[in-house]
């Protein structure tokens, strides 16, 4: 069995489950750990180049709209490594390369390797595609092993908010920040497990573009800023977006030093054990006079000390 992962959700969880030896063949955006030791088959044109915000708004919404791809394969490479199954997904075009994109790459492959697509909504299905990845490979008992473990992590959150009787709190989510996008998909649940309502989100849906306005009259006391693909040293850059605005100042959570950058892999890379990271520092961030920072994931977050200043 050899599997391939175009899609760095699943290769983490690959990883987490100790199953990479069946692994070769990755993607550019990869976990560290796949990039030092597996080769890289699916590219893209945008790799190694530093576009702001607003820009890679504009390209991805052009290449959209021309129905092109910004990514693309290493056919040979894929022909050379032979995979038996390769992981795909259909959630976003924009963030990683699609089932339609993959299929045109492999149908000229003398070996045709199963197409595998996890396109998870909520945090249910993510935990599900961990178990789908696992039967692919013909481990199912590691996928199951992998969840129980988090499971455990996920009720030990919802047992401390219940002890300590902790109220929700009125958040919001920040997929992107020119223009701003809410948060959608699983983020909403992994919202609701840390004890926070986000009434400007989507859950099960995309994330879409969100009027300013809005998030005006929303008026969160909690505010968390993590763009797809970005960790917070890149959104600190960016700030200036947001802080601009007109209102900005007035926002509950700026003013009582309440807006968080935290780094993208916590919400919008969705592998079921980075997700469950996701909602235990977004418990501290919601709850700090319960939960302590999560040991190991401090450097995930950093607060807004005050307006335009990180630290």
């Amino acid at each position: 069995m050899t599997a391939s992962s175009f899609l760095p959700a699943a290769t983490q969880m690959i990883y987490d489950m100790g199953l990479q030896h069946l692994l070769n063949g990755i993607t550019f955006e990869c976990p560290p750990a796949a990039l030092a030791e597996k080769q890289k088959v699916v590219r893209c044109v945008l790799e190694g180049k530093q576009y702001s915000s607003e820009e890679i708004d504009r390209i991805f919404s052009a290449s959209k709209a021309q129905g092109k791809s910004l990514y693309y394969v290493d056919e040979p490479l894929l022909a050379a490594i032979a995979p038996d199954v390769i992981f795909t997904q259909d959630v976003c075009e924009v963030c990683q390369i699609d089932t339609h994109c993959t299929q045109q790459a492999v149908y000229k492959l003398p070996k045709q390797p199963e197409l595998v697509s996890l396109s998870p909504n909520n945090l249910q299905d993510v935990f599900n595609c961990a178990i789908t990845i696992g039967k692919a490979l013909g481990e199912e008992a590691a996928a199951y092993r992998y969840l129980a473990g988090l499971q455990q992590r996920l009720d030990g959150v919802t047992d401390r908010l219940r002890a300590h009787r902790a109220p929700l709190r009125r958040v919001m989510i920040m997929e992107w920040m020119a223009p701003v996008y809410n948060c959608g998909h699983w983020i909403p649940y992994q919202v609701a497990y840390a004890g926070g309502v986000d009434m400007l989100s989507n859950p099960a849906g995309d994330s879409i573009v969100t009027p300013w306005e809005k998030i005006l009259r929303y008026d969160p006391e909690v505010l968390v800023i993590a763009p797809c693909g970005f960790l917070t040293e890149r959104s600190a850059e960016e700030l200036h977006l947001l802080t601009r605005v007109p209102g900005w100042e007035q926002l509950q959570a700026v003013r009582q030093h309440e807006v968080y950058l935290a780094d993208y892999d916590l919400f919008t890379q969705p592998s079921a054990s980075t997700l469950v990271d996701g909602v235990e520092v977004l418990a501290h961030l919601f709850h700090p006079g319960v939960f302590a920072a999560p040991a190991g994931l401090a450097h995930k977050f950093r607060v807004m000390a005050q307006v335009g200043a990180v630290s």
